[in-house]
């Protein structure tokens, strides 16, 4: 009774105003929407299905991360289009009106009416905070031991790091109001990585010098750091930018800015430039605008050759402003160590007769409007010509254009003030092809037509009487309607029908158009527009009262009547004077008197796309006007949810099987046709041979597949070769093959395939085709034969072991109970892996099937439930929970240098030296020019660019000097330094898809989740995380229903992170970026983030890169590839007492819920010499042997991580009793058929850094 009087009250309240809709009767039926199933009846309340839609949305939504592009109407409101969406929704914060607005991913600034700035922070689940610190400095004396007297020669008793500044503690004040401090003083008892004393004191001879945490006889000074955070609040809010000389008024008033500069450097994070312009035709730089400091701190004036009316600034280092006199300028100069650039150069205009009014620059492209509105593309920019060659003429006339992100445009129309969208720019066409209106509506129209929708919905199923009241609705408000290629015609303001205005019917002329139309926006003939009179409107009303028996034809003809009404039909204002009184009879939508009386549609002054990534393979929504009809439609038949429709086949599927089993008896007499039945495949690839010389041979190559009398698939590949004019062959049985994987072998498209025989020896059966297109046929042929062969099908169970190659490929295996069983495990080269469809860097899981991937861009993703993707398609991919993806890495190269006396350092180097563009062994060749991205699945998204994030620092232009080649490296010259490197960058992209969803907006570093728990699926599952940035979070309410969460929860810490794992019982360990360990207090379901970090020392002389906690184990990893066991580890004392060396040459590892060990090793013996990249279990793991005993070799190389946080399955007891009591016996080999001794190795995992790799194996 109370879901029904919520829902009659929410119908009620949205009803017109006719009375004969007010009936009881009307509302009882509009509240309810019925339709039949076979065999049942659903109902469901308007309100109800309007959310079953939006949910049956939110996976499809889920699959694309969504920007944002910014606009201003004539009004000065300001609105946000997602990329995802339909919508133009308002800010926020609608006190203030804008003249102009400049945007980014992160934030927007814009100038306000009142000409001051004002800064649009977006919120997030990462604070911004800053760490101010100043250093407490004592001196000893005989008398009263370390005091605050210090000499005259020494440094102030509180001063900055080096001691020049004074700094007290009384001295810190908030930039800005924007600002609240997130806590008091306190010190910090950390010196790199190593926890000091209590007090936080370190001691050194005098200042300045080398500081120890240790008291020595001979330590005269001491000092310690005070810390002390402060956060900003004035997130989702317009902050007004206030200056520091004056907080009430800026140096000018502005009216234009620009941000850009993001990919000058990454260094500080999030660093913008901020361009202004003044109304006295000043340009304005506002310094150290970045990501710990979104306002920055002051303004610098930038001298210009005459009075600039507009600026635009580009991601990189492309800036062009235009001056009253028609010129533009151009910044010359600008790089990551002086982004305001050095001088200015000028380009003429395009027009002799008309200057330049506008300008927009992108990453290298240039958009200019001039004084008669044209438009107009610069052709030949790039960082080494910034101001182009030529100038070339654009169809259209706009108001103004923008240059977002990857180079796209949008314009605003000259005379009808639509937003444009410039379709078809490409990095091979920058200039595009054709302008595109976007016809979305606001938020508040959405709103208004709510109401008259449902009432359409249902009238779609009602009787006669329902339909005929509701007819009235259905027209008025379906006036929203449009297809996607006619609203892309702009049309005057006067000829603009406003939103919910009703249709003529003299649009019947058009019926034959055509269905695409793209036009320049100033193309359109004002003059063919046909004014609607008032009678025609009313014959027309007649003509819709007349009641169709068949809905859908009612609902048909409605559709097209709208589709031509929005070609011809215009509304002048008199003419709403005179139908003003048919609103009784329906025809217009909620609301539409008050549009009427403010703005009839959106006229936009402003748009920004610096902040919005349009996907060149996701289709956009903006080019169709959202219609509530077809959506109240589409609720009617997505409302089956997707649980429902399996469970329908499954009922389908059992049903025919059953009759199959009924009709098959009548012919089991029957003797059998064919005992088995033998199916070929022939191809021609290429083999890498196993004898010597070891080069590519062709080969013709046949998979023979025999199916049993029981059904049991079986293949064998064949390889026929030809030796000393002598035709052999090689043969592969596929239920011996462990895995299949593509490599990088020579450049050519080549995949590799292990057993465990040549796991043993590390040396693969290496193929390449032709094509890559003929590679992925024959890996997803391969790969599906090995499932069929072994029985595998499906998605990976929640206990199997997900693994990542050196190339980003994903991989799964599903363990043995015998893996964990005993003295004698089943050995880990016997495991089978198959492919999962997808990208990532990183994987992560747990044993209640919960998965997290990162990227290589640190994008993170969420497993989905399918399986395949990728080239795996057919009956070895699943048809649903399948989604795009994609990743973005860095492909580098180092051009190295020599010092010679006569020219200095040059490229010519010693005849033993590396080459002088090389990789970063500096054994092979690697130019800018022949240097491709990873496969030719990757395609190039950036220019080569100097990195200056290289380990071991980079002087001002990215040089790191040593004494010789090779060396360890130093960002600063000095004497003995002979040589030089600098690397160099470039950024490809890859996209695919598999079973993944992206979890926006946070980038990730690290991932950890829960191993194990007993509790049910609801309860929410422990994930840690560490952000790109190195911030502490916690996602919240992940469970198995929704493995994504719901929102991230910050952690606090005094320095950035770089790993984290949470074990069993929610013991929480990380790993600082200094390489000190941390571990968390008291965190449990009740209280996820826990309360405090213990800082844990670390083992001497180490640096930490990486920890894993198991059940009641802890394992960290340090960066010379030493892996460490924690001692002491018990429920009272969980920060354990010691640390014990375990063994060497580890690259990853990973602890899982029994405490079983993996690791990823760098490099492993093999018969025909190194591999590098190869998985290893852990042997011999027990409680009172928690190090283990022995080292197990799996499959390699080339891996890069691994993860058995979801193995959870144990082998039974009666097996591991019996394999202790009895001597080790032969075990099968897991699918082959056939019995194999076990071998269980106790090599140590021990390599001579002097033995040279094997060229020939499968590596890194």
């Amino acid at each position: 009774m109370n879901s029904s009087r919520a829902d009659e009250s929410l119908c009620s309240s949205h009803l017109l105003k006719p009375p004969s809709l007010a009936s009881s009767r009307t509302q009882q039926a509009v509240r309810t929407l019925v339709w039949l199933f076979p065999g049942s009846v659903l109902c469901i309340s308007t309100a109800q299905a309007r959310c079953i839609t939006a949910s049956n949305h939110q996976k499809a939504d889920m699959a694309m991360s969504s920007s944002l592009l910014w606009a201003v109407d004539i009004f000065g409101r300001v609105y946000t289009l997602s990329t995802v969406g339909q919508y133009w929704e308002l800010c926020k914060d609608t006190q203030l009106e804008f003249k102009r607005v400049s945007a980014v991913k992160q934030c927007c600034w814009g100038i306000a009416c009142d000409h001051q700035v004002y800064t649009y922070v977006f919120s997030g689940d990462v604070p911004i905070r800053y760490q101010e610190e100043t250093y407490e400095n004592q001196r000893w004396n005989p008398v009263g031991g370390f005091c605050e007297k210090l000499m005259p020669s020494d440094r102030w008793q509180w001063s900055d790091v080096s001691g020049l500044k004074h700094q007290q503690l009384d001295s810190f004040t908030l930039p800005s109001p924007h600002w609240e401090w997130e806590s008091d003083w306190y010190v910090d008892e950390n010196i790199g990585g190593e926890p000091t004393e209590k007090g936080g004191w370190t001691y050194a001879i005098d200042f300045p010098s080398t500081y120890t945490k240790d008291k020595k006889w001979n330590s005269c000074v001491r000092r310690r750091r005070w810390i002390r955070y402060r956060r900003y609040k004035s997130r989702d809010v317009w902050a007004k930018i206030v200056s520091h000389d004056d907080p009430d008024r800026l140096p000018d008033p502005f009216n234009d800015i620009s941000i850009g500069g993001w990919e000058i450097t990454d260094e500080p994070p999030g660093r913008l430039s901020v361009w202004a312009v003044s109304l006295q035709g000043r340009v304005w730089y506002r310094e150290n605008v970045c990501h710990h400091n979104p306002e920055g701190s002051t303004w610098s004036l930038i001298s210009t050759p005459g009075e600039v009316a507009q600026i635009s600034c580009g991601p990189y280092d492309l800036l062009w402003a235009t001056l009253w006199e028609g010129q533009a300028i151009v910044r010359e100069g600008i790089d990551r160590n002086n982004p305001q650039g050095i001088s200015w150069s000028t380009v003429e205009s395009p027009s002799s007769e008309n200057g330049i009014m506008h300008v927009s620059v992108g990453v290298d492209v240039v958009w200019c409007i001039t004084k008669d509105r044209k438009v107009w593309f610069r052709r030949g920019v790039n960082s080494h010509n910034p101001c182009g060659t030529s100038w070339i003429e654009m169809v259209g006339e706009m108001m103004m254009v923008n240059v977002g992100l990857n180079n796209q445009v949008w314009g605003i129309g000259c005379d009808d003030r639509t937003i444009y969208f410039r379709q078809g720019v490409t990095p091979s066409e920058l200039s595009g092809k054709m302008w595109k209106a976007i016809v979305c509506v606001r938020e508040s129209d959405r709103s208004q037509t709510g109401s008259s929708t449902s009432l359409l919905s249902a009238g779609c199923f009602f009787t006669d009487d329902v339909q005929n009241q509701t007819n009235a609705i259905i027209q008025g408000d379906a006036d929203t309607c449009s297809d996607t290629e006619l609203s892309s015609i702009p049309t005057n303001l006067s000829s603009t029908p406003p939103m919910g205005a009703a249709a003529s019917s003299t649009g019947s002329q058009a019926a034959g158009a055509p269905a695409s139309v793209a036009v320049d926006p100033l193309d359109s003939d004002q003059g063919e527009a046909l004014a609607a009179s008032a009678s025609n409107e009313k014959a027309h009303l007649e003509s819709c009262k007349s009641t169709n028996p068949n809905p859908s034809a009612e609902l048909q003809w409605t559709n097209i009547d709208l589709k031509e009404a929005h070609r011809h039909a215009v509304l002048s204002v008199g003419t709403f004077a005179e139908t003003s009184s048919l609103s009784s009879l329906g025809m217009f939508s909620v609301g539409a008197e008050e549009q009427y009386g403010a703005d009839e549609h959106p006229l936009w002054a402003w748009v920004s796309g610096g902040g919005c990534l349009v996907d060149l393979h996701s289709p956009l929504k903006w080019f169709t006007v959202p219609s509530d009809l077809s959506s109240s439609v589409q609720s009617l038949s997505l409302s089956i949810t997707p649980a429902q429709t399996a469970a329908w086949r499954k009922q389908i599927f059992q049903q025919l099987s059953e009759r199959t089993k009924r009709e098959l008896e009548n012919f089991r007499h029957y003797e059998q046709a064919v005992e088995q039945s033998v199916w070929v495949k022939t191809g021609m690839l290429q083999w890498w041979r196993n004898w010597k010389p070891h080069k590519w041979m062709d080969v013709r190559v046949a998979l023979e597949q025999f199916t049993g009398t029981d059904g049991m698939r079986d293949s064998i590949l064949f390889i026929y070769y030809m030796y000393h004019e002598e035709k052999k062959y090689i043969h592969v049985f596929l239920n011996e093959v462990t895995i299949i994987a593509e490599v990088l072998k020579e450049g050519k498209h080549s995949f590799a395939l292990y057993t465990p025989e040549r796991t043993k020896q590390r040396w693969p059966i290496c193929l390449a085709a032709t094509t890559e297109q003929e590679m992925h046929d024959w890996l997803s042929l391969l790969t599906m034969s090995c499932c069929e062969s072994r029985r595998i099908q499906g998605p990976p169970s929640h206990h199997a072991i997900w693994s990542v190659s050196c190339k980003g490929d994903i991989f799964v295996s599903e363990p043995s109970p015998k893996l964990e069983a005993g003295p004698h495990p089943m050995p880990c080269d016997q495991m089978f892996w198959r492919q999962i469809g997808g990208h990532l860097r990183l994987v992560e899981c747990n044993n209640r099937g919960i998965v997290w991937g990162i990227g290589y861009n640190h994008t993170v993703w969420v497993y989905t439930g399918g399986y395949g993707g990728g080239f795996i398609q057919g009956l070895a991919s699943s048809a649903d929970n399948i989604y795009t993806q994609w990743d973005v890495k860095c492909v580098y190269i180092y051009e190295n240098q020599r010092w010679n006396p006569v020219t200095g350092y040059s490229s010519r180097g010693l005849p033993t030296d590396r080459y002088m563009w090389s990789d970063a062994s500096g054994l092979q060749e690697c130019t800018k020019a022949n240097t491709k991205p990873p496969s030719p699945q990757w395609s190039w998204v950036s220019d080569w660019y100097i990195d200056f994030s290289t380990s071991g620092g980079t002087d001002r232009e990215g040089w790191q000097y040593a004494a010789d080649f090779p060396a360890s490296y130093h960002g600063h010259k000095t004497m003995k330094d002979f040589v030089r490197r600098r690397r160099w960058a470039r950024k490809c992209k890859i996209v695919t898809n598999g079973p993944w969803l992206e979890v926006p907006p946070v980038t990730l570093w690290d991932i950890s989740i829960i191993p194990s728990s007993d509790a049910d699926d609801e309860e929410s599952v422990a994930l840690w995380a560490i952000s790109d940035k190195g911030d502490v979070l916690c996602r919240l309410g992940v469970t198995q229903q929704n493995p994504a969460g719901t929102s991230w929860l910050h952690v606090g810490t005094d320095q950035p992170f770089i790993s984290i794992s949470v074990g069993a019982f929610f013991q929480v360990w990380a790993v600082a970026r200094d390489g000190s360990a941390f571990y968390r207090g008291s965190v449990s379901t009740k209280k996820p983030a826990g309360d405090c970090w213990y800082h844990i020392p670390s083992p001497q002389k180490q640096k930490l890169k990486q920890v894993s906690v198991g059940r009641t184990s802890v394992f960290v990893l340090d960066k010379n590839g030493n892996l460490w066991y924690r001692q002491g580890i018990t429920p009272s004392y969980p920060q354990g007492s010691a640390w014990d060396h375990v063994s060497n040459n580890i690259r990853k590892m990973s602890v899982g819920p029994l405490d079983q060990v993996w690791v990823i090793a760098d490099k492993v013996q093999g018969s025909h010499g190194l591999s590098c990249g190869t998985v290893c279990h852990r042997t011999g793991v027990q409680p009172m042997e928690p190090k283990g005993l022995a080292w197990d070799y799996g499959i390699g190389g080339g891996w890069e991580h691994i993860t058995v946080r979801g193995n959870a399955s144990e082998a039974p007891r009666g097996t591991t009793s019996s394999a202790c009591q009895s001597p080790p016996e032969p075990t099968e080999s897991e699918g082959s058929g056939r019995k194999e001794k076990t071998e269980h190795p106790r090599t140590p995992l021990m390599v001579s850094e002097r033995q040279e790799v094997d060229r020939n194996a499968v590596h890194c």
